[in-house]
């Protein structure tokens, strides 16, 4: 959560960024495209340095890096150090969350989407606590107070340093963890397997970016609207994807996870059509209807991954936080084609065909479910 408080906020501190140096918009475009690359698309490498040699200290020092780069943003007085400070925070960010996950793995249990969901649900209040705190302080105490939000940062590194020897993953139990391959899969077979569930989170991924970009422009530039009712509308679908998380991984854990998966899409692609129909509050249910069904497959693909790489659950888990993820934010790149050429309706109804790709992925996914392995031992 703490993590991911400075992701979500770097976008709401943008426009006083902006205001602040006097950046033009394709200045502010590079930063988030820095902050992209260097948070997301990058963290299988920090995976992969976890899984060949322990990197505990990754955790403390990612949070607290993730903090000092963003917080310091109101003191830059160049453009070149913001871009050195957002590229700080980002490599906090991205050193983290391999290392995150591969922890939390650890300590999930026999349930392990659910265990997964608990820990997945931290991120995802930080991002939605981070703009939140971010406008807070600049709002009471002006945008110079920005490092303020190093708090967080700093009292989650002493915490962790405090519950040190709790946290870190002794060597044994790393090593249990990879006899536990799958001795009916082909290493041909779990990387094909592995593709799919990438791809899969790349369609969810441009499916969850998509709509938080173009709804508000669909709602504040094309239907002339409130910006805040935009804004609660975003707010809607995230919070309906909190839930979900929570509340579809003991489903994951009873039916199976590529059912699931199958599952999430299915629905996915009937609701989705039906933002265009609702209106009034029916269109707020339809929002979070939407999010419950669409993001609560973020700890499956998690754990489907690590299950597929039982020996490099740091390279797993970077794959799908990062650049899974970030590959599909970048997707979103395209839906600005469409609108520049056919409008922003078309852009926003151009998501809905996405559900039907990440369905057919998921349709053709050779996966072994983990309740089938531990009946035939």
């Amino acid at each position: 959560m703490v993590t991911d408080i400075y992701q979500g906020a770097l976008p709401a501190v943008l426009p006083f960024l902006k205001q602040h140096l006097s950046l033009t918009y394709t200045m502010a475009g590079i930063i988030l495209m820095t902050a992209t690359f260097t948070s997301s698309l990058i963290q299988p490498l920090f995976g992969y340095l976890s899984d060949h040699k322990d990197k505990t200290y990754l955790l403390p020092a990612g949070c607290f890096c993730a903090g000092i780069g963003f917080s310091f943003l109101s003191v830059a007085e160049s453009y070149g150090f913001v871009l050195l400070l957002v590229i700080l925070s980002g490599l906090g960010i991205a050193s983290y969350h391999p290392e995150g996950y591969k922890t939390a793995h650890f300590f999930t249990g026999e349930k392990r989407v659910t265990g997964m969901a608990v820990f997945s649900v931290g991120g995802n209040l930080g991002l939605a606590l981070g703009p939140v705190l971010a406008i807070y302080i600049i709002t009471f105490f002006g945008f110079p107070s920005l490092p303020i939000m190093s708090l967080p940062a700093l009292l989650f590194t002493i915490a962790i340093l405090f519950f040190w020897k709790s946290i870190a993953i002794p060597a044994p139990e790393i090593e249990k963890a990879g006899e536990k391959v799958i001795d009916s899969l082909k290493s041909g077979v779990n990387r094909s397997a592995l593709s799919i569930v990438i791809a899969v989170v790349i369609v969810r991924s441009w499916i969850q970016m998509g709509l938080m970009s173009y709804i508000p422009f669909y709602y504040i530039d094309h239907l002339q609207g409130d910006p805040l009712y935009a804004g609660k509308l975003v707010s809607v679908f995230l919070m309906g994807g909190v839930m979900g998380t929570l509340a579809g991984a003991p489903l994951a854990d009873r039916w199976g996870h590529r059912r699931y998966l199958i599952l999430s899409m299915s629905l996915s692609a009937l609701v989705l059509p039906l933002i265009f129909l609702a209106g009034g509050y029916a269109l707020f249910l339809v929002l979070g209807l939407l999010g419950m069904i669409l993001i609560s497959t973020f700890a499956v693909t998690i754990v489907m991954a690590q299950q597929l790489m039982p020996r490099n659950l740091g390279i797993a888990s970077g794959l799908m936080v990062g650049f899974g993820i970030g590959a599909g934010g970048l997707c979103v790149t395209l839906l600005g084609v469409v609108a520049d050429h056919y409008g922003v309706p078309a852009a926003l109804k151009s998501v809905t065909f996405l559900p039907f790709a990440g369905l057919l992925l998921s349709l053709a996914l050779r996966y072994p479910e983990p309740h089938r392995q531990e009946q035939r031992h």
